[in-house]
């Protein structure tokens, strides 16, 4: 790449104590460019939310390296944060991990504005990040519990991307939404870090979403990268096995599934044995 990324993870490995102890992330590299969108998609357990922690220093390194804009990223937690690494944002699945009870949610996107300004990128309004998320104004003075999930999530977007980050991680940011604003809030948080330069880790078992808004995607299979390339790439052309299974299983729009992925233990050995495809 001519341009540093704003993401370089080589090796990553992370496990949890156990006995054995639990290998939820075994060997992943990927990069994300300036402006590069990267999805990480598969099914429950495959290691995208351990992997994606690891990147923003939530959770401890058992082998590998992670850089942020070329300097490496430590599991110092979010209170030890230095400057710099405020410009890695995280939206969780759950918005009650990201959102304050007892402040108002206004106050709580003010405080990433004020995060971006401290930077010195643009800081925009909190009336503006509302309506980008296609909520009234009026809802700044209100505190968390006054929303619905779909809304919570929606703010904690808001306050992620008013930060001005120059990496957004994003793990399953759509699932509490309704099917109707999904792809919109998807595709907004694509726009908005493409514009302001940054890279997205967008982390989803919605395929369909992938598809529109990812640059690149990384399929994933009990911890490890079992093919990477071009979305469009994967999406018509896929070539390990585990990938052409989850594609199958994608609902036809009368909603009739196609083939369902329930593999058995030893598919679950062969397709992790088989030999990933990496462009």
């Amino acid at each position: 790449m001519s341009e540093v990324a704003v993401l370089d993870a080589q090796d990553v490995v992370v496990r949890y104590p156990g006995s054995p102890p639990v290998v939820a992330v075994d060997g992943v590299s990927l990069t994300v460019a300036p402006g590069e969108t990267v999805a990480l998609v598969g099914e429950s357990g495959s290691g995208k939310s351990s992997l994606a922690r690891a990147v923003v220093g939530i959770e401890k390194l058992a082998g590998g390296e992670v850089r942020f804009r070329g300097a490496p990223v430590k599991p110092l937690g979010i209170r030890r944060r230095d400057l710099a690494l405020t410009g890695i944002q995280m939206v969780f699945q759950d918005p009650s991990t990201s959102l304050n009870p007892r402040r108002r949610v206004g106050d709580q996107i003010a405080d990433g504005i004020a995060t971006a300004r401290a930077r010195g990128a643009e800081g925009s309004t909190v009336a503006e990040w509302l309506d980008r998320v296609g909520l009234p104004t009026e809802v700044a003075t209100r505190f968390p519990h006054q929303f619905s999930g779909g809304q919570k999530q929606r703010l904690a977007i808001a306050r992620a991307l008013a930060a001005r980050p120059s990496l957004l991680v994003a793990d399953e940011p759509i699932s509490a939404l309704d099917a109707s604003t999904q792809t919109s809030v998807a595709g907004l948080m694509r726009d908005l870090v493409a514009e302001a330069g940054a890279g997205m880790l967008f982390i989803s078992h919605d395929l369909a979403v992938v598809r529109r808004i990812a640059d690149r995607t990384f399929v994933m299979f009990a911890g490890r990268v079992l093919e990477a390339g071009a979305t469009d790439r994967v999406w018509s052309a896929p070539r390990h096995p585990y990938t052409q299974a989850l594609l199958a299983a994608i609902p036809e729009p009368d909603g009739a599934g196609r083939i369902p992925v329930a593999p058995s233990t030893n598919e679950r050995t062969v397709w992790s044995e088989i030999a990933p495809v990496i462009d």
